[in-house]
């Protein structure tokens, strides 16, 4: 009985030390937003092909953004808030409207574009330089740390990006700009932008020094009340348009779930699955590193190819290693909550929870769920999730998100290889 005791007190201690580490970790998925949209520039090679469609919020109806279907077919003549995910072509669109604008003549800044984070300035930076290598007249410069300038030099070049704090003070304090004769201001990555200290307060201020003919472009990936707000005060008289999400749908998506005690438990199920079934490639998620990274150490000395994503990794590793996976290098992709959006891989045929997503609460995080197993059942495939549910609490969780979303979780026993073979089928 004293045994069974102490067994039991070891298990609260290691159930409260995950419980901990999962609170720590599940920081990854909201405090850094700028890594996540760095990542997201990063691993797409080419635009978004979907079928979303255009929300354009204006009252004009012969106003010449009222039947746009896409960021290509816009002219951007006026001022202008824009939202959709990554990859649909906002970078492209502002681009060429501040291409459009500059006159080569004229050897002095005439468009700001102002990024939250050097990493992203220099990303646009790339795509400025690549779409006006035939307008070679026009020059860029970088308004990000470690530029530094001589006192009372005047820029030449025709756009400068840069990152709100410094581009402030090149406007304000050293002069470097002259904001009155700036024609075209964008504002890209609203969204991270207000999750920084500082920035939204200096790009209000950046906006503020500008003429009032000059012409304001926000662009964000969501459209939350703190983003619009941000927006508002940003660009008077906006005509706004939103990309509507292509609704994820589990329609096409069966779902299991396998009851196990422990991890080591999880895993053996993992290996009947696997050894059952033909995965073309899989992606498991977990709550922690630590747990992520002892999977993938199991999966790999059973001979699995195994590819691990967590946030520790600095943006150009993640890409990296979601390259590969895409590249079909590994087959098998175990990550935390950092790359439970923006990667769409052809082959992955299974989603595989090892951990059930819950918010900073405790709650079942629906959306995430959706986000998760959506890489499956993609490109009209029929697509295959598997829950392990380790504890009443995660039973309790799973028996949320079936209430949530109206869909029955199948009951998978993972030591019966003809039922898991039917799950193939």
């Amino acid at each position: 009985m004293a045994t069974d005791s102490w067994a039991q007190a070891v298990d609260e201690q290691e159930a409260a030390a995950e419980s901990v580490t999962l609170n720590l970790n599940l920081t990854e998925s909201f405090e850094d937003k700028a890594a996540q949209s760095l990542l997201n520039k990063l691993i797409r090679n080419n635009l978004v092909n979907n079928t979303n469609q255009v929300e354009v919020l204006q009252k004009d109806p012969n106003s010449p953004l009222y039947s746009v279907k896409s960021f290509e077919e816009l002219r951007l003549p006026q001022n202008l808030i824009a939202q959709s995910q990554s990859g649909t072509g906002k970078t492209a669109a502002f681009v060429l409207a501040m291409l459009s604008h500059v006159d080569p003549n004229n050897r002095f800044p005439q468009c700001l574009c102002v990024s939250p984070t050097y990493e992203l300035a220099l990303q646009t930076g790339k795509v400025i330089e690549q779409m006006g290598k035939h307008y070679p007249e026009v020059k860029l410069v970088y308004a990000i740390r470690g530029n530094k300038l001589q006192r009372g030099m005047k820029l030449q070049e025709q756009i400068v990006i840069g990152t709100p704090g410094t581009m402030l003070d090149w406007c304000g304090k050293f002069k470097f700009i002259d904001p009155k004769k700036i024609k075209v201001f964008v504002l890209d990555e609203a969204d991270v932008m207000i999750a920084t200290q500082g920035h939204q307060d200096q790009s209000i201020r950046i906006q503020r020094m500008l003429p009032k003919n000059c012409q304001m472009l926000l662009f964000s990936a969501t459209f939350e009340e703190t983003v619009w707000n941000f927006a508002q005060r940003i660009v008077p008289d906006p005509n706004i348009i939103k990309l509507k999400r292509e609704e994820e749908t589990l329609d096409t998506i069966k779902q299991y779930y396998v009851l196990c005690n422990s991890r080591e438990e999880k895993f053996h199920a993992l290996c009947n699955i696997y050894g059952a079934i033909t995965i073309a490639q899989a992606m498991i998620f977990c709550h922690t590193r630590k747990t992520a990274g002892w999977l993938a150490g199991e999966l790999s000395r059973e001979g699995h190819q195994v590819a691990l994503l967590s946030g520790e990794m600095q943006v150009e590793q993640r890409a990296a290693v979601i390259d590969r996976f895409r590249d079909g290098k590994e087959k098998v992709l175990v990550t935390t909550n950092v790359c439970a959006r923006g990667i769409d891989v052809e082959q992955v045929s299974v989603v595989i929870n090892f951990d059930l997503p819950v918010d900073k609460d405790g709650n079942p995080d629906n959306e995430t769920y959706l986000h998760r197993i959506g890489r499956t059942g993609r490109f009209g495939k029929r697509g295959l999730a598997i829950n392990m549910v380790d504890s009443k609490m995660s039973m309790n969780i799973l028996n949320r998100i079936q209430e949530h979303f109206s869909k029955k979780i199948e009951k998978l026993d993972t030591d019966d290889l003809d039922e898991i073979e039917k799950i193939a089928s």
